[in-house]
């Protein structure tokens, strides 16, 4: 046992190795992961919340999987990410790009841009870290912007990703 001045244990050991932290500030929590359960189609160059439904994991259950959001509940320090996987019909995709939205407003964006030789599918990544109080919320926002061809949506599975996790000693 690892104590504190007053006796409080901040972490424990069974013996075997395999150490529990008992103080929430030494932990990395609340921490969440989702994916994108099902396709999402899309209007074209619009910014669009992905509809992320799937957790990986959630260890706090601070993640709503209803109304796509996390809203972490304790204030600090976090480290938010997203995958966002477009995809067109025709090689159609000029402009693919993901955002961290926060409480309810662009907060980071990144862009691939495909102009000059227009592609079928693309996969933007962003990430960012930022300050959040105990009522702030997060989202995952893509769009797709494309020249031609009628289908345009983000595609399921684990390469549509939205994750955060709280940054401790930040």
């Amino acid at each position: 046992i690892l104590a504190d001045g007053g006796d409080n244990a901040i972490m424990t050991s069974n013996g075997s190795g395999t150490l529990t932290l008992n103080n929430a500030a030494l932990k990395m929590t609340p921490a969440f992961e989702a994916n994108l359960g099902s396709n999402q189609t899309v209007s074209d160059n619009t910014f669009t919340k992905l509809n992320i439904d799937t957790e990986v994991f959630d260890t706090d259950s601070k993640y709503d999987t209803s109304n796509y959001r996390f809203t972490p509940t304790i204030a600090g320090k976090y480290y938010v990410y997203g995958s966002v996987h477009g995809e067109t019909d025709a090689s159609q995709m000029q402009l693919c790009q993901g955002a961290i939205y926060k409480n309810g407003s662009a907060y980071a964006i990144n862009i691939i841009d495909f102009r000059s030789n227009n592609g079928l599918q693309s996969n933007v990544f962003v990430a960012v870290t930022m300050d959040l109080d105990t009522d702030d919320y997060v989202e995952l926002y893509g769009k797709i912007y494309k020249g031609g061809g009628s289908t345009i949506r983000f595609l399921s599975g684990t390469t549509n990703t939205f994750g955060a996790y709280r940054i401790i000693g930040a």
